[in-house]
C-alpha cells in the first residue's frame, strides 16, 4: 500500500491506494467517529463492493446503513441528492454521522457536497471505485450537482477524512469508463509533468488493458500531482485552476450533447484536443506538442472530434462556467508541455478552434 498526504493544516488527510483496501477497518476505523455511518453508492457498484464495505463497518461494531442511487451523471441533481438526505434523517443521523462515498465521480460529488451541508457539515470518506475518480474527483474537496445550464455549478468546497482507492476496483470497469479515466491521467502529464506524460505514451497500451502495475503508478503520480496543487490552493484562486485544463470546452460538449451522452472524461479528452489545439493557434506549443496531446488522447480510445453544437452554441454553454468573470471566457492553454496557465483569448481564435474541432480528421500515426 502507498499513503500520500493532502497536506491542509488540521484538515490534511490520507490518500491510500492499493489492492484489497476496501477490506482493511485499520483503515477505516480512525475517520469513523460515531457510532454509524452512511454508504452511499449506486446501481452499478453497490451489488459488487458494498457488501465488503458494510462488514468493515460490522467489524468495527458500528450501525450503517446503505442508500443506492441510480447510476449516471444525468442523476447528478437535485432530486437524487435529496435520496442521501432522506436517508440521513430517517436513520436518525447526527453530527457525528460519517458519510461513506463507495462508487465513482458522480457519487463522490454528490456524497461530498450532501456531508458538507447537512447539519452544515459532517465528516465523510472516499472510496473511489474508478479509475477517474481515484486520479481526480476524489482528491480535493470539490463537491456539487450539475444545473442544466452549468456542469458542477453548485456545491461547495468540503474535504474528505480520507481517501482509500483500492485498485482492484478497477477490474471490473468497463473499457469505456477505464478510457474515461485516463483522460484524467493525461491531464495531469499535460499541465504539470512532462516526463509523466512520456511514461503515459511509452504505457498506454498497458493501461487500456488494465494492468495493475501500471495503473497503480497512474493512480500514485496523479494524485500527488493533484495533492500538491490542493495544498498551494485549496479554493481554486489560481494554481488549482489549471487542473480544468480541457474542462471548459469539455463542459460544454456535457451540457450541449445532455448530461450522460457523453462521459466526462470523453469530453475532457476532446476538450484537451481543443485546448492544445487553441494553445499552438496563439503560439505557446509547436505542431509537434498538438500532435502528441491528439495522438494520446486518441490511443487512450477517447473521442477527438468534437460534436457540431454549433460555435455560438459552444460560446453561450462556456459563458456558463466558474472560471468566467464579468461575460469573460476563461481557458486553460499550455505554455509548453507541462506548464499550464489560465487566460482569455481573442474570439477569431477560439472561433477557429471550435469550427476545426469539429471535423479534424482521424488522428494519424497512432502511438503503439
Amino acid at each position: 500500500m502507498i499513503t500520500l498526504e493532502v497536506d491542509l493544516g488540521a484538515r490534511s488527510y490520507p490518500i491510500h491506494i492499493g489492492t484489497g483496501l476496501l477490506d482493511r477497518a485499520d483503515l477505516l476505523s480512525p475517520h469513523i467517529r460515531g457510532t454509524h455511518a452512511v454508504i452511499v453508492t449506486n446501481e452499478t457498484v453497490g451489488p459488487l463492493y458494498a457488501a465488503r464495505v458494510e462488514a468493515v463497518l460490522a467489524t468495527l461494531g458500528k450501525t450503517f446503513r446503505t442508500v443506492v442511487l441510480p447510476d449516471g451523471e444525468s442523476f447528478k441533481h437535485w432530486q437524487t441528492l435529496n435520496l442521501i438526505f432522506d436517508a440521513l434523517l430517517a436513520s436518525g443521523a447526527d453530527r457525528k454521522t460519517t458519510l461513506i462515498a463507495l462508487g465513482g465521480g458522480v457519487v463522490g460529488d454528490m456524497t461530498g457536497f450532501a456531508a458538507a451541508c447537512f447539519m452544515r457539515g459532517v465528516p465523510f470518506v472516499q472510496m473511489p471505485t474508478t479509475l477517474l475518480a481515484q486520479v481526480d474527483s476524489s482528491v480535493g474537496g470539490k463537491t456539487g450537482i450539475n444545473h442544466p445550464l452549468g456542469k458542477n455549478m453548485i456545491g461547495a468546497f468540503h474535504q474528505p477524512q480520507a481517501v482509500i482507492a483500492d485498485i482492484g476496483t478497477l477490474s471490473t470497469l468497463p473499457p469505456r469508463e477505464l478510457a474515461a479515466g485516463l483522460a484524467e491521467v493525461i491531464k495531469h502529464g499535460a499541465i504539470a509533468d512532462a516526463d509523466y506524460f512520456g511514461w503515459i505514451e511509452q504505457h498506454i497500451g498497458q493501461l487500456n488493458a488494465c494492468d495493475p502495475a501500471q495503473l497503480t503508478h497512474a493512480v500514485r503520480r496523479s494524485c500527488e500531482i493533484k495533492a500538491a496543487v490542493v495544498a498551494q490552493d485549496e479554493r481554486e484562486g489560481g494554481v488549482r485552476a489549471t487542473l480544468n485544463f480541457g474542462h471548459t470546452f469539455g463542459h460544454a460538449i456535457e451540457a450541449g450533447m445532455g448530461y450522460g451522452e457523453w462521459l466526462h472524461g470523453e469530453a475532457v479528452g476532446c476538450g484537451m484536443v481543443m485546448a492544445a489545439d487553441l494553445s499552438h493557434r496563439l503560439g505557446f506549443i509547436d505542431i509537434e506538442t498538438r500532435s502528441r496531446i491528439a495522438q494520446l488522447v486518441s490511443a487512450a480510445m477517447l473521442p477527438v472530434v468534437a460534436p457540431d453544437l454549433g460555435i455560438d452554441r459552444y460560446i453561450e454553454l462556456m459563458k456558463v462556467d466558474k472560471k468566467a468573470e464579468a461575460g469573460q471566457i476563461k481557458f486553460i492553454l499550455l505554455k509548453k508541455l507541462g506548464e499550464a496557465f489560465v487566460t482569455t483569448v481573442p474570439d477569431d481564435d477560439l472561433r477557429a478552434t471550435l469550427r476545426h474541432a469539429v471535423v479534424r480528421p482521424p488522428v494519424e500515426a497512432p502511438i503503439a
